[in-house]
Parts: C-alpha cells; sequence; structure tokens
C-alpha cells in the first residue's frame, strides 16, 4: 500500500485541513510553510492534522489535486455538448485560460519547478492531477465530436495536448515570468478565440 492511500479522506475536520493548507501553501509556498501555519489556519491541533497527513508533502499533493479534480468537474459540468463544436471549444478555452493563470495554478508551478530536484514527486501528482488530467477531459470530448461527425482526428490525444498548448499562448508566459498577475475578461477571450479558430482550422470538418 503507498503512502497516498493511507491518507484519511473522511471526517469533519479533512476539509478544513484542506482549505488552511491551501491559504498557507499559497502565501508561503511549499518550502516555507509550515505545520503549525497549517494547523493554525486550519483550526485544527497539529495532532490532528497528523492523522490525515503524516507528512506535508502528501498534504500539498492532496491540496493541488483536489484544486485540480474540482476545475476539471467544473467545466465538464458547464459544457453543453449539444452546441455547436466551435462554442463547446471556445467556452473550454477560456476556462482553461482562466485556471492557468489564476494565482493557484501558478504558485503550484513554481512550487513544483521549485521543489522538482528534492520531491519529484511533487510535480508528478500536479502534472497527473492538472495538465494529465485536463487533457483526458478534452480527449473524451473530442471523441464524442469525432464520432458525430464534427471534428476529423486520427489523433485524438495529441490533439488534445495541442489543444492545451494553445490555451498558454502570451498569457500564460506573461504570468510565468511575473510580468503580468492581473487579467481581463477581454484578454482571455481574444485568447481562447484564436486557439478555436487555429484547432477548427485544422480539425474541423
Amino acid at each position: 500500500m503507498t503512502e497516498a492511500a493511507t491518507i484519511l479522506r473522511t471526517g469533519r475536520k479533512f476539509d478544513q485541513v484542506l482549505r488552511g493548507a491551501r491559504e498557507v501553501f499559497m502565501a508561503d509556498g511549499f518550502e516555507g510553510a509550515s505545520v503549525d501555519d497549517i494547523a493554525r489556519a486550519a483550526g485544527v491541533s497539529k495532532a490532528t492534522l497528523y492523522s490525515y497527513f503524516p507528512d506535508k508533502r502528501l498534504l500539498f499533493m492532496e491540496v493541488a489535486q483536489t484544486e485540480c479534480n474540482r476545475m476539471a468537474d467544473r467545466i465538464v459540468s458547464m459544457i453543453d455538448e449539444t452546441r455547436p463544436v466551435r462554442e463547446v471549444l471556445h467556452f473550454t478555452a477560456t476556462q482553461v485560460i482562466a485556471f492557468l493563470i489564476s494565482d493557484f495554478a501558478q504558485q503550484v508551478f513554481r512550487i513544483c519547478v521549485a521543489e522538482k530536484e528534492r520531491f519529484p514527486e511533487l510535480a508528478c501528482a500536479f502534472y497527473e492531477a492538472g495538465p494529465q488530467t485536463g487533457k483526458q477531459r478534452i480527449s473524451d470530448y473530442l471523441q464524442k465530436a469525432v464520432e458525430r461527425g464534427e471534428l476529423r482526428i486520427d489523433d485524438i490525444p495529441m490533439a488534445a495536448e495541442q489543444f492545451s498548448e494553445l490555451c498558454k499562448t502570451r498569457l500564460w508566459n506573461r504570468a510565468v515570468f511575473g510580468l503580468q498577475s492581473v487579467f481581463t475578461t477581454e484578454e482571455i477571450e481574444e485568447v481562447a478565440r484564436h486557439v478555436t479558430e487555429m484547432f477548427m482550422a485544422r480539425y474541423g470538418t
């Protein structure tokens, strides 16, 4: 049994611990986040925190996975697959872009890069919960669109990868390098429009 499998995900204080940990990790980073600060922010004792997460790395990975899964589930729940494929792709692009440039995604990305030599499992966990899960959800939709004859794609996983990478155009780099921290709806919509147009030009029927 792996360490991750031993995490107790029940109990009334589990969500409290995650919220407190998210707050501290976002403010102080992984290395700067202390167990004492996390317990204080969560409103629980250190003993309670350790009863859920015996290792700070497991707690960080749980926070990242929970947030990424919540984002992916929210996007999927908001998608109306009866709408034209162009509309669905545009909507999906706006949501993906907004998440990529969010404070949470940017901070987790920085933490994973900073800790990749000492704790490569942090980066692996975020990749699987974030980019990998996102691309799988996109692949699932693209498969349905191909079956309906709305798109023509030979390699769906590659197309999903391309869509995800297109969503990083312009704004993601500006966020990563600290050139810009606040983004308007108009900026996000403009990039999403270009993402959709390029994707449809390649794969539209």
